[in-house]
């Protein structure tokens, strides 16, 4: 099972790809929403803001998000390390349950480009 800090890492790498992409991708990097990601297995939650093609974790939580964040993800610290590091496809993990995500209608036509 990830750790806290393993998460945290995932996260922070996966900002910095998101960072240094280009063209389309680069495009849905660039909104400006809060987010949140709970970690189902710690039961803790990071929340933050995509901003600047970059994803800022401001703060981490016992339990599920106390705010209802404009992005929400949720999904094992496993999952969220090998989606980061390539070893699990988002599209499937998302069909399949594994990993959830609620947005907006528009955000989630945005983060498609991402994928």
């Amino acid at each position: 099972m990830a750790t806290k800090e393993e998460c945290r890492a995932a996260l922070e790498r996966l900002s910095d790809s998101m960072g240094r992409s280009e063209g389309d991708v680069r495009a849905a990097t660039n909104l400006d929403r809060s987010v949140s990601c709970h970690i189902t297995d710690l039961d803790l939650t990071f929340v933050g803001r995509m901003t600047g093609g970059r994803i800022v974790v401001h703060d981490t939580v016992e339990g599920p998000p106390r705010e209802k964040a404009q992005i929400r993800l949720a999904m094992s610290g496993d999952d969220l390390v090998a989606l980061v590091d390539g070893g699990l496809n988002f599209a499937h993990a998302w069909g399949s349950g594994r990993v959830k995500l609620k947005a907006s209608l528009s955000d989630l036509f945005q983060l498609r480009k991402l994928l």
